[in-house]
């Protein structure tokens, strides 16, 4: 019997979700960005149980199963942290702390479940981090294989995804020192009513690989988005204000977060509704093959069910989905209690129970949709915590402000965020369980074993996510809390924008049409792309893609975009050589590699920076750079590391395909020369 779901490998999978977990949550709240664990997890995972001879693929993935928590249930910190800023809470309190991310997180597990065959199996989605966790998993497995000359296996396969890891970790490296800069941008005036625009592309081998792996299509979607935003929305309002004092950069920045993210969560709110009426289908045909399976399993006929297609029973599911709303309404009227809104228990705990129920299916659908379209570490959960927070906030203005006194605002803003908070949990996990479910299928897992893998991990990670939150907000603060010292105050910009967002419905002075204008664009996308599904055998646009290329900043889009035409440029040649499709899979796994070396050294690069207090500690030249103190001229790097970084970057991104594609070529015998002649 192979090795599998074994203690060893939980043991493992919960030493890397503790220790990811505190750098994920230090770098969100400083950085506003969280790091995908899953493919890190898998490398350390693989060095570790390679000394064990029964260690195999399958038990490797029940290790990154677990650790991927790590990275999804630390998104907590783009809500919880609100409570701190609005001033309701002063520190974190361990068991609420811990039961808000525990019960949100298994319910994440529990909804994905019978998405599963949806959104995974029954699905033409691209997943690029599943498929490239399970491509580093194969290669990282093949030592042993007899199937040493299959490009996934072979010496050629394990090659590419090295020399991807080892370029892309050693390029964000040498980015942290400030020799190359971290990315290309520019701001700049347009016309003559103070409009400003600009762009951002990001010098990360990441995205390029994210790009690859999602396709032209996805790409060219995301590149639709980030003209609506750039070329419409931030000239547009910058230009309402008339403002020519403001430095460019700074006014381009406000419009597009004061006004543009609004629209842009419009869109993603629309292309969500859409998204899940379009799973109607495939969502009933799943929880029909699950509730199957059941009966199969009471019939003693487990067994003659394909081993990628064991679930954890739909029944227990149901029961343990119950179970965990019970003391979810628990929490709920005990925290309207202790903010003074005792008097409307009934109200709150049966409206937050239902909203709970029926917001966590919708999220868990959007979620697992845009994991499969665009990766989990891409996808906006801020996004979706604005469309829930301004819901939640939203009932309570209906349901229970009239009958609360003028000075219950603080209350219901902080209930509105305690709602949030078990919602974005449960949209985290299904955001990352299904990305995790497209490995488990790429390399023949048990689904069930997989499920109870990450319920383990949502546990682990829920213990030490209130401490290490309270140990920053006791050392650092967070920026815009009461008593804060803003020059050392953690940023937290999501949490202080959904924060603000349920301060706003409650105050009734939020601008509805922003979000309104962005489901405008949102129905006129669903159409475009119905009208090219009839009317082209192959074009798309996706909508949920489009939304993401408005309310994501260009910096996460913009790359995204090149990786899609990099790749589809390489496959269109790959096509020209005698074994295409090899050629092809090597690009995925030099696409894999790119992910998978930038993921590693970010944790790396997360920890250093959490323990100095410097802004910028491994930085060699600009004004905090070691090299800069001795060598004055230095510390005005900043255009040189563009020029040389840019340049870098397309060299080294053209002499890796380049390299890669000459490598398919000659594993078959025929030399560059001889398949361009052939297929001229």
């Amino acid at each position: 019997m192979r090795a599998e779901l074994t203690i060893r490998g939980l043991i493992i999978g919960i030493v890397i979700t503790l220790v990811f977990t505190a750098a994920n949550i230090y770098a969100g709240l400083k950085a506003a960005l969280t790091f995908s664990t899953s493919i890190p997890a898998a490398v350390i995972s693989m060095a570790i149980l390679r000394s064990f001879r029964d260690a195999t693929i399958q038990e490797n993935n029940i290790v990154q199963t677990v650790a991927s928590a790590a990275g999804t249930l630390s998104s907590i910190i783009f809500v919880l942290p609100g409570l701190i800023m609005i001033g309701y809470w002063t520190d974190f309190p361990f068991w609420t702390s811990f039961w808000i991310c525990a019960l949100g997180g298994i319910l994440g597990v529990m909804y994905s479940i019978p998405l599963r065959r949806a959104l995974v199996t029954n699905s033409d989605l691209p997943y690029p981090e599943g498929v490239a966790c399970a491509e580093v998993l194969k290669v990282g497995s093949s030592g042993d294989s007899a199937a040493a000359h299959d490009v996934e296996h072979g010496r050629a396969g394990l090659l590419a995804v090295l020399w991807g890891s080892i370029v892309s970790a050693a390029f964000a490296l040498i980015i942290e020192t400030q020799l190359f800069a971290s990315d290309v941008a520019q701001n700049f005036r347009i016309g003559k009513k103070g409009a400003v625009s600009g762009y951002d592309f990001s010098l990360s081998f990441l995205l390029l690989g994210i790009g690859h792996l999602v396709g032209l299509s996805v790409g060219i979607a995301m590149l639709i988005g980030a003209l609506i935003g750039w070329g419409w929305g931030v000239p547009h309002y910058s230009g309402l204000a008339h403002d020519f004092t403001t430095p460019v950069a700074a006014l381009a920045r406000s419009a597009w977060s004061g006004k543009v993210r609004y629209i842009g969560a419009g869109a993603i709110g629309i292309s969500a509704i859409w998204t899940l009426l379009k799973l109607g289908k495939p969502l009933i045909s799943g929880l029909a093959s699950a509730m199957a399976a059941s009966r199969a399993r009471k019939a003693g006929k487990a067994e003659t069910l394909p081993i990628t297609e064991r679930d954890m029973p739909i029944g227990i599911v149901g029961l343990v989905t119950l179970a965990c709303m019970l003391p979810i309404g628990w929490l709920l009227g005990d925290f309207a209690n202790a903010s003074g809104l005792g008097a409307h228990l009934p109200t709150l705990i049966i409206g937050g129970v239902v909203y709970i129920v029926l917001m966590s299916f919708f999220v868990s659908a959007v979620c697992g949709y845009m994991a499969g379209l665009i990766g989990s570490s891409n996808s906006p959960l801020s996004g979706i915590g604005i469309l829930v927070v301004i819901g939640a906030a939203l009932l309570l203005v209906l349901g229970v402000k009239p009958y609360v006194g003028p000075d219950a605002g603080k209350a219901l803003m902080a209930f509105a965020l305690f709602t949030t908070a078990v919602i974005f949990n449960v949209a985290a996990i299904a955001n990352n369980n299904l990305q995790d479910l497209k490995t488990g299928q790429l390399v023949d897992a048990t689904p069930w074993k997989q499920q109870v893998a990450l319920v383990i991990g949502v546990i682990a990670g829920a213990l030490v996510i209130p401490p290490v939150l309270d140990l920053m907000n006791h050392t650092y603060g967070f920026a815009g809390a009461p008593g804060a010292d803003p020059r050392r105050a953690l940023p937290a910009p999501q949490a202080g924008l959904i924060s603000s967002l349920a301060k706003g419905v409650i105050a009734a002075d939020i601008d509805w049409s922003l979000i309104g204008i962005g489901a405008l664009i949102g129905v006129g996308i669903v159409l475009l792309d119905e009208i090219l599904a009839r009317t082209t055998k192959h074009m798309r646009v996706p909508p949920l893609a489009v939304g993401l290329g408005i309310y994501l900043p260009t910096s996460s889009t913009l790359m995204i975009v090149v990786g899609a035409v990099a790749g589809w440029s390489y496959d269109r040649r790959a096509d020209r050589t005698p074994k295409p499709e090899a050629a092809k899979q090597l690009g995925v796994l030099l696409a894999s590699g790119l992910i998978v070396g930038e993921g590693i050294i970010a944790v790396v690069i997360s920890l250093v920076k959490a323990f100095s207090s410097k802004p910028a500690p491994l930085a060699l030249v600009g004004p905090d750079g070691v090299l800069a103190k001795s060598i004055p001229i230095l510390a005005n790097f900043e255009t040189a590391g563009i020029i040389i970084g840019g340049i870098a970057f397309i060299v080294i991104a053209f002499v890796l395909y380049h390299w890669i594609l000459r490598m398919a070529t000659a594993r078959h015998g025929t030399s560059p020369s001889e398949w361009r002649t052939r297929s001229t």
